[in-house]
């Protein structure tokens, strides 16, 4: 039962209530950004060269985020002094001000809740991602080692895709919105009796009544 209760969360679960001391204060998640998405995204260490390239990464589509409803927040096994120096680091020598709070984890709470820590690969927090919805719901995780830095691009494009399919009750195909084969189109669902499947193939531009698909 304690392992149970102690599991990661999921795709689905609800993101856990997490008291947090942050470069912004103390915060409460998920209920800091009720109403909004938002990116929880954990790096293995303060004044690392990849993680400063993500960090920058992150900022630079910063607006972009916005324009979506998402909110950031980063998280490593740091004390909150050297989140401070090291965002201001950033500011003075790459001349980009990084807006977005820090989760200071110097005790690895926060870490070991949410399986941000991987025995095989060290102590340091991994390059995870949580993508949560305006309901606290998770919708995504992603996972990196600590030697590859993240594509930002692909999060802006999921958190995209993620919308669009709430937004149309669609699925989203591979490398959306230029997929190979059906471009920006949303995917229908497969038919689950033989009435509507004799009606898709009327209704939406199909392959066949399994696969069906629109614009959206």
């Amino acid at each position: 039962m304690e392992n149970e209760k102690n599991a990661m969360p999921l795709l689905g679960d609800d993101f856990p209530e997490l008291e947090v001391q942050t470069t912004h204060g103390k915060m409460i998640l998920p209920e800091e950004f009720d109403g909004k998405w938002f990116v929880l995204f954990s790096h293995p260490a303060d004044f690392t060269p990849v993680c400063t390239t993500e960090f920058y990464a992150f900022q630079k589509r910063y607006d972009e985020f916005q324009d979506l409803n998402t909110e950031l927040i980063g998280l490593s096994i740091d004390q909150v002094f050297s989140h401070i120096k090291w965002v201001d680091w950033i500011e003075d020598n790459l001349d980009e001000k990084i807006k977005f709070p820090v989760i200071a984890d110097d005790r690895g709470k926060v870490a070991e809740k949410l399986g941000l820590v991987h025995p095989g690969k060290g102590t340091n927090t991994v390059r995870a991602v949580y993508i949560v919805d305006p309901q606290g719901s998770i919708r995504a995780i992603l996972y990196y080692p600590q030697e590859l830095g993240r594509n930002m691009d692909e999060i802006v494009r999921m958190i995209k895709g993620l919308q669009s399919s709430d937004e149309n009750g669609v699925a989203i195909p591979a490398n959306w919105p230029e997929n190979e084969l059906v471009g920006d189109k949303g995917i229908i669902e497969p038919a689950s009796d033989e009435e509507t499947a004799k009606k898709r193939e009327k209704e939406y531009d199909c392959y066949d009544w399994w696969f069906c698909h629109k614009e959206i």
